[in-house]
């Protein structure tokens, strides 16, 4: 185990040293409508032009428009033969081109006008083959399984990486929000609760059916904290204590060929360990892309500590954000966060005005 007075690792380095035996997890296929919020392990295009050929928007008579122009109440068309009806989504007969509503047809007599095209959707309008619908590596959402649907996609492949979150010692307020966290990451949770005994952590740790380990809790130096310990007869620890504030006790190792985590116990900083280093984890299992950075003005300045990352937490107020602080951060002012910045090593801080990149909770 690391001495209290041990250099602290520094974040890139942890995190660099967490990821060496972090791969891919193998692609599951999943219903639809299981598929939302999951990382896409294959990319997705349209098959074929949709709709396939002219159809309907409305219900309503399938006419050609050429043929019923000028028609009104007092100048009706007759139709050579009666006009086939048509349900929306319903593809048009050969010769026709326009959806005459019910009340513009009289016996066989057109008594409105209609132009071309009017009520319909031309082959290839919703989408054109070779559209891309979904991207490998992209987050699905409820919008994307609207063109899968419409695709005919009933299933998707997906990548979602098994994590076990060990939480050592009571009480525990903590695994709700970080199972959260993990799912919102591509993760899917199995929460373990043992006490603070090395060998009973060290079973957890090694015990089958996970991509990674996350262990919450006893990461400290005081007389109950044994996480490291456990983790050291599971299998190593790489780092024990980072450059990361709030989190400095946090640590990193492996269990065969298992990364493992270690948060700690106290909320402000086991949040920080996760969006710090166990986001980038599940990113790198499920082989996610990451979003575009959000930019954003913050309206309080930022202090930092030189030498350290730091987490802070802001709250998004319209085109700004406000910082509500990082390390020893009240559970008042905790839950207020829909947000972060991470202040790199290199900087004390921002000032009030800087625009800096935002990273969404």
């Amino acid at each position: 185990m690391r001495a209290a007075s041990a250099a602290l690792t520094p974040l890139a380095d942890a995190l660099a040293l967490l990821l060496r035996c972090a791969k891919p997890v193998a692609p599951r296929s999943v219903p639809l409508v299981r598929a939302a919020g999951h990382i896409a392990a294959t990319s997705l295009t349209v098959p074929h032009d949709i709709p396939a050929g002219l159809t309907a928007l409305r219900d309503g008579f399938a006419v050609e428009a050429a043929q019923i122009s000028g028609a009104s109440p007092y100048a009706p068309v007759m139709l050579p033969r009666a006009p086939a009806w048509v349900e929306a989504g319903e593809r048009l007969p050969p010769g026709t081109d326009a959806i005459l509503a019910a009340e513009g047809l009289e016996h066989r007599s057109a008594v409105a006008e209609v132009g071309p095209g009017e009520g319909t959707r031309a082959a290839g309008e919703d989408f054109s083959e070779g559209d891309a619908l979904l991207t490998a590596g992209e987050r699905i959402e409820p919008r994307h399984l609207l063109g899968l649907a419409a695709a005919g996609f009933v299933e998707v492949a997906i990548r979602e990486a098994r994590i076990r979150l060990v939480v050592t010692g009571a009480p525990d307020v903590l695994s709700p929000t970080l199972s959260a966290v993990i799912a919102r990451a591509g993760g899917l949770t199995e929460t373990v609760a043992v006490p603070d005994d090395p060998e009973r952590i060290a079973h957890a740790i090694a015990a089958d059916g996970a991509d990674a380990v996350f262990v919450l809790g006893g990461t400290g130096f005081g007389r109950s904290d044994r996480s490291a310990e456990g983790l050291a007869q599971a299998g190593r620890v790489v780092a024990h204590g980072l450059a990361l504030r709030p989190g400095e006790t946090a640590g990193v190792g492996e269990a065969g060929d298992r990364p493992v985590l270690l948060l700690p116990g106290r909320p402000d900083a086991a949040l920080a360990a996760v969006l710090a280093l166990g986001r980038p984890l599940i990113a790198a299992l499920t082989a996610a892309v990451e979003p575009a950075a959000r930019m954003a003005q913050i309206s309080r300045k930022i202090t930092s500590i030189v030498g350290l990352a730091e987490i802070v937490f802001v709250r998004v107020q319209g085109s700004d954000i406000e910082p509500l602080g990082g390390a020893d951060l009240a559970l008042r002012r905790l839950i207020e966060a829909d947000g972060f910045v991470l202040v790199p090593p290199e900087r004390e801080g921002y000032p009030v005005g800087s625009v800096v990149e935002v990273v969404p909770l």
